[in-house]
């Protein structure tokens, strides 16, 4: 790899914005103002640890408030700096827009290996974290609103929900000041699984589209499809699972830290997550061919790949040696600008991450709603719904005796009196919202002659919305 050719993760999104605005009749002053960072605040904190003061950095960078609150996970993380937490925030602010969530881009950082520190060491250190940034408004219901990211989950984010109600004692939508919590801290249904459900349900919408999966060189379903995933962190199982127990598809590789598994007739995803719960990696895994440096499984052939871990993974290094025609970006990143171009030259789909892992900030934005309206989705008309349902089925039930017709079957009347939950409005909500951008990004990659991916599509869609949302501010 020429390391000097290699743009960074942060160079790899302004590449990428700047080919995309390019083709936007927009005043320069604007692409700029939409471009450009607005604010970057860095902490050092101490936390007195193991008999003494522990100095911990970390950020939190408001890409664009074009609208507010901002939106936008903190992640743990030894390789966390400025210049990734900005290019995250900005990837926030297009992803928000292109999935339509009412906010503007931001992201949060914290220089640490969590797993070198116990859980209430991590509690010290996520609270006074949340406090330096909570005195100073970078977490607030309806200003900056943070969510998980790699190396955080549930767990921290109550905390910080805590953390800030105990600062505000009398803020009634103290909940709504961080999403992705648990269920029993004001969390939503289905919010862990989002970003993999949304994975899901991008590939599903993808294949409803003939001439979309033949400029894949793919033809029919997901169903059978060789994938391989690499990351099977919180992504990448969720994205596994469903996939392979509901689509039919068939993972035949996973890479982790410690190497990767590459099994052609197909590893079960939920046998490989509890061997790496109890031995730390992959490595002895039975029934499945262990090759050691995991990331050479990228280059296995495949019909979908799914990057589901760290930035920049697919990289000058090996892009042109990439088989899979078909690749997602579960991850933020996952593929450098410089591959990007390699890739598309080679006619290979990229599914780009600003729409492929949006499933986590649709539902961080229902949970969002939650927390202000103060009510579980569902609650109010779920009975009601059974009931009205019950009616018609009691009518048809007493017009087939009459009639001498045979009787509605068990199971019919089981799935139709069920009124929708919390978690079948959620995964109705973000099916709805992944369609509905797939349509915009697909319409404009299908009627532009100057457009020839989905990246630059979904930049596109993104960038507009953008510059509206600014326009109507008086910019």
């Amino acid at each position: 790899m020429d390391v000097k050719n290699e743009p960074s993760f942060r160079e790899s999104v302004d590449l990428m914005f700047n080919r995309a605005v390019a083709l936007i009749d927009l005043a320069p002053g604007l692409k700029e103002k939409i471009r450009v960072c607005n604010a970057t605040y860095t902490v050092r904190f101490g936390v007195r640890l193991r008999g003494r003061i522990q100095t911990f950095r970390g950020y939190r960078s408001v890409h664009s408030d074009h609208m507010e609150p901002v939106k936008g996970g903190i992640r743990y993380s030894t390789a966390v700096n400025q210049d990734e937490v900005e290019a995250l925030a900005a990837l926030m602010t297009y992803k928000c827009a292109l999935v339509e969530a009412p906010f503007g881009g931001s992201k949060g950082g914290l220089c640490l290996d969590p797993r070198e520190w116990d859980e209430h060491e991590l509690e010290q250190i996520t609270r006074r974290f949340a406090y330096e940034l909570a005195k100073r408004d970078l977490i607030h219901p309806s200003q900056n609103v943070p969510a998980p990211d790699m190396g955080t989950g549930e767990r921290e984010m109550a905390w910080i929900a805590d953390q800030y109600a105990r600062m505000n004692t009398t803020d009634i939508n103290a909940r709504a000041c961080v999403t992705g919590k648990p269920l029993n801290a004001g969390g939503i249904s289905g919010r862990v699984e989002a970003t993999g459900r949304g994975v899901q349900y991008a590939l599903r919408e993808f294949f409803r589209h003939p001439e979309d999966i033949a400029k894949a060189g793919l033809g029919g379903s997901l169903d059978g499809k060789r994938v391989i995933v690499q990351g099977l962190g919180n992504v990448g199982y969720h994205a596994a699972r469903f996939l392979q127990e509901e689509d039919g598809c068939r993972i035949t590789g996973i890479i982790e830290r410690d190497g990767g598994l590459f099994d052609e007739g197909g590893l079960n995803v939920e046998q490989v997550r509890e061997w790496i719960a109890g031995h730390g990696g992959v490595t002895g895994y039975p029934g499945a061919r262990h090759v050691e440096n995991g990331a050479a499984l990228l280059e296995e052939a495949c019909d979908i790949l799914i990057p589901a871990a760290l930035e920049g993974v697919i990289n000058l290094s090996n892009a042109a040696r990439i088989k899979a025609p078909l690749i997602i970006e579960a991850a933020n990143g996952p593929v450098t600008a410089g591959a990007d171009e390699i890739l598309r030259d080679k006619g290979v789909v990229i599914i780009p991450d600003m729409y492929a892992n949006a499933g986590g900030v649709t539902v961080s934005y229902f949970e969002w709603v939650k927390n202000l309206s103060h009510i579980r989705f569902g609650r109010m008309q779920r009975r009601s719904e059974e009931a009205r349902a019950q009616l018609i089925i009691d009518e048809l039930e007493r017009l087939s005796a009459e009639k001498g017709l045979g009787a509605i079957s068990d199971r019919f009347k089981d799935q139709y009196l069920r009124g929708a939950g919390e978690l079948e409005l959620v995964r109705s909500g973000l099916d709805d919202t992944m369609r509905i951008a797939y349509q915009s990004m697909r319409e404009i990659w299908h009627d532009r002659e100057d457009v020839g991916d989905l990246r630059t599509a979904a930049y596109l869609v993104a960038i507009g919305k953008v510059a509206a949302s600014y326009r109507a501010k008086g910019l």
